[in-house]
């Protein structure tokens, strides 16, 4: 068990102020979506746009961080962070203008979604200079325990004042949590003079993504922490048409499983245990969705999916492992990548459930997207494996400054990954 609690790092003003401001970025996201997806599905009835409404953004997420991600591990993160808070602000204020062309929301959409790999690169940044090596995984599931909590509130919340408010109001409400955030990010977090300077640009970027894809056992890494998400997240960008008067439900069931399993995994469990787990619990997040393919109650239909959401807190052993591989001065830039990827995935997911669910019954491309999630983890487990093992080979490179992560994940993977 790490001395990193929660209060004590809370106690760090810097720390504090990038965890609210996180915190209500993401409420603001999740409300957005939620009213985005529902106006995109009362206008056009389709799926596919529907889906995509609610994780498009995705797409352009990895062209992001094709090209900007350098900027990550600039010598000025806070004031990159806080303009990306801003062009947010603006975005989520468009979409709350009402009489917006569809296609001018898209574009709004996509757009942001392009500099949003951006933004979780600086602040994972951020966060690893912020926090000490062995608090960054106590920081990362208190970070993702709040996001679920945020998504809890935001999906139940959307679904209940939906009932009492238009979408246009309901974006308006995610553009002053966004503003608020934007707020605290300028007011709390410090600008970093200890970064040793570069000359980030797309030169830079794609350096660095080269190397950080050069390695087999890396490349298995980011699969297994992209692909059996993203078409998990695809399942879930059905509910709405799969359950529409329960999909605030399903969605708040998710995201409840996924605060009590990062809790769980992150602040419960040691490096070591985290590692032994991650299978399983790529396992467990995609297994309950094939229920879902019987037309059980929504309280079975809940039930599965909130015990499914425990298995999206595999992502933290995998990301300490990563980050254990990663060199100091391209901390932001590869966590951003890992953040893109993961992103894009979800929109990848997100669009094939819906093109999928044009040809068949919504509950059998449910089930046909866990299916193949369940595969895509079992069939290249043997290499994430491998990679654990050659890590803690003596004389294997690892991570700079990150030597006691290295330690404690590394020999636990050989084992658990």
């Amino acid at each position: 068990m790490t001395g990193h609690g929660y209060l004590a790092l809370l106690r760090q003003r810097e720390f504090a102020g990038l965890y609210a401001g996180f915190t209500l970025l993401a409420g603001a996201g999740t409300l957005s979506g939620f009213a985005l997806g529902t106006l995109v599905r009362a206008r056009t009835g389709s799926p596919f746009l529907t889906a995509v409404s609610m994780y498009g953004s995705s797409f352009t997420a990895v062209l992001g961080a094709l090209t900007l991600m350098s900027l990550a591990d600039g010598a000025r993160p806070r004031r990159t962070l806080v303009a990306l808070h801003l062009l947010a602000l603006a975005a989520v204020s468009a979409q709350a203008v009402p009489g917006l062309p569809l296609a001018a929301r898209f574009a709004l959409l996509l757009g942001v979604g392009f500099f949003q790999s951006l933004g979780t690169g600086t602040r994972m940044g951020l966060l690893a200079e912020i926090v000490p090596p062995d608090g960054y995984a106590p920081a990362r599931s208190l970070m993702n325990v709040t996001a679920g909590g945020a998504s809890v509130l935001g999906f139940a919340l959307g679904g209940a004042l939906l009932a009492v408010l238009t979408p246009y109001q309901l974006l308006g409400a995610a553009a002053g949590l966004t503003a608020l955030a934007a707020l605290v990010v300028a007011a709390t977090v410090r600008e970093r003079s200890v970064r040793p300077p570069r000359r980030p640009g797309l030169r830079e970027t794609w350096r660095g993504n080269v190397e950080l894809l050069g390695r087999p056992g890396r490349r298995a890494l980011l699969l297994n922490l992209w692909v059996p998400n993203g078409l998990v997240v695809g399942c879930e960008a059905l509910f709405l048409l799969y359950a529409p008067a329960a999909a605030g439900t399903l969605l708040a069931a998710s995201a409840a499983g996924m605060l009590v399993g990062d809790l769980v995994v992150g602040r419960l469990l040691d490096a070591a245990r985290r590692a032994r787990l991650a299978y399983g619990l790529r396992l467990l997040l995609a297994g309950p969705f094939l229920l879902l393919a019987a037309r059980p109650p929504v309280w079975a239909a809940a039930l599965a999916v909130g015990v499914a959401g425990v298995g999206f807190a595999a992502t933290l052993p995998l990301q300490e492992r990563l980050l254990a591989l990663t060199p100091q001065a391209a901390r932001g830039q590869v966590q951003g990548v890992e953040s893109a990827g993961r992103i894009a995935w979800q929109g990848v997911g997100a669009a094939l459930a819906g093109a999928l669910a044009q040809l068949v019954e919504v509950r059998w491309a449910i089930g046909a997207l866990a299916a193949v999630s369940l595969l895509v983890t079992v069939v290249s487990r043997p290499a994430v494996v491998r990679e654990g093992a050659a890590a803690v080979r003596p004389g294997a490179t690892g991570a700079a400054g990150t030597a006691g992560t290295a330690g404690t994940a590394g020999t636990a993977t050989v084992g658990g990954a």
